[in-house]
């Protein structure tokens, strides 16, 4: 085997061993996510019996501060991580509006 067709095959492996690591984080990332919600549900419930609002825009504004703070510190861009951030402040609040009914 040539020496450039053992250095493909090092970086095909390595392409691979990537990608199977990428899938193991994102089924770890699901793993979260669903606690996550689960979490939220609970809240609803809670927030339902002490009579609080399912919306808590001051709660909100602060977790996507803490991300976007922890974005910057990951060297991750800030403004995108704001949008994923607000995407799952979004299900977390369908979860807890789920518990309302």
């Amino acid at each position: 085997m040539s020496q450039a067709g053992g250095e493909e095959e090092a970086l095909q492996m390595e392409l691979a061993r990537c990608r199977e690591e990428i899938a193991t984080v994102d089924s770890a990332f699901i793993t979260l996510l669903s606690k996550r919600v689960a979490l939220a549900r609970q809240t609803g419930m809670l927030k339902q019996k002490l009579g609080l609002s399912i919306l808590d825009p001051q709660r909100e504004a602060a977790r996507i501060r803490v991300a976007i703070a922890s974005a910057r510190a990951e060297g991750l861009d800030p403004e995108s991580v704001r949008e994923i951030f607000w995407h799952i402040l979004g299900l977390s609040r369908k979860a807890q509006y789920s518990e309302k009914r």
